[in-house]
């Protein structure tokens, strides 16, 4: 059971984050982002891998403390430290860089031009 104030990991548009819950709204989690466990992935999520004929979206984390109905079926209590959320961020998007760097294909040559755009005009001054 998942109370108001608990601290929760869940998905949320291929992200994976950790959060406060602040209300139950049914079918979803009103969640607050604490932390980011997995950056959210590149590209048509509906045709994934692809990059011809479809529209290749580029896709932020959420911010701190930005607020996202959470699925209850993705959502399960969260045991241990909350990392900061700088770092977080930045250790979900070197392991990214990474998945797809070892792709090698144009599908990841694509996604990590996005995730490059994301560290040049967003990421770049949370790190600092």
């Amino acid at each position: 059971m998942i109370n108001i104030g608990d601290i929760v990991k869940t998905r949320y548009n291929s992200g994976t984050y950790i959060g406060e819950m602040l209300e139950d709204k049914r079918n979803f989690y009103l969640v607050k982002v604490l932390a980011v466990l997995e950056h959210p992935t590149q590209g048509d999520l509906h045709n994934r891998g692809q990059v011809n004929g479809v529209a290749f979206h580029e896709r932020k984390a959420l911010a701190f403390e930005e607020k996202m109905n959470a699925r209850k079926r993705d959502t399960q209590l969260y045991e241990g430290e909350i990392p900061n959320y700088a770092d977080s961020l930045k250790i979900a998007v070197e392991r990214m860089k990474k998945q797809l760097q070892e792709l090698d294909s144009e599908f990841g040559n694509l996604s990590l031009s996005r995730i490059s755009d994301l560290e040049e005009h967003y990421y770049n001054k949370i790190f600092h």
